[in-house]
Parts: structure tokens; C-alpha cells; sequence
């Protein structure tokens, strides 16, 4: 799982991706083309973004969901708080903290 995680956040492109769907999760396609093109000046075919999509998709950050003819991607941030978790330890009294 971690793997894929990294993998997909190691992208430029993809952490712009991310950036978009945390300002407004729920986008197409189409819109999410758009907000690269016209807000980051990022000019990527419809297919690449879409590839990016399936990478996001793949390491759990990214879900989709259909609605008539519309696919909806909506940002999923559980896998993010799962690696955090993992090398955050409770924190332990430091020398000055200690009771003798």
C-alpha cells in the first residue's frame, strides 16, 4: 500500500491534482482539465490527466463515483492519515521531564 502512496504522491502533476480536489472535491474529468489548464498553466491531454487519475485512484487517494453519464473523482485523505500514524510514536518525556 505504502508503495503506490508514495508512487503517487512523488508526481508534480499529481500533487496539483490533489491540491485541486482538496479546494473542490467532486470534479469530472472535463473540470479538473480545465482547473490544470487555466489556473497552473499545465497543458496535458485529457488522456494523461486521466492516467494520473488511475494512479491516484490506485493508492487510495483519490474515489470515484458515477452518476448518469458523469464521473465524479472526490479525494479520499484516509491514506494519508494511515502513513503519518505509522511513524508517529506518543511522544515520551524528554531528560527534563523525568521524575526521579
Amino acid at each position: 500500500m505504502a508503495d503506490d502512496l508514495f508512487k503517487a504522491l512523488a508526481d508534480p502533476t499529481r500533487r496539483t491534482i490533489l491540491d485541486e480536489l482538496t479546494e473542490r472535491s467532486g470534479q469530472t474529468l472535463f473540470e479538473i482539465c480545465s482547473r490544470l489548464s487555466m489556473k497552473h498553466g499545465l497543458g496535458i491531454s485529457r488522456q494523461g490527466v486521466s492516467q494520473h487519475l488511475a494512479v491516484l485512484e490506485a493508492a487510495g487517494l483519490v474515489e470515484t463515483r458515477r452518476e448518469g453519464r458523469y464521473k465524479f473523482h472526490d479525494l479520499n485523505t484516509a491514506p494519508l492519515r494511515q502513513i503519518t500514524e505509522r511513524w508517529l510514536t506518543p511522544e515520551k518525556p524528554g531528560p527534563e521531564e523525568k521524575t526521579p
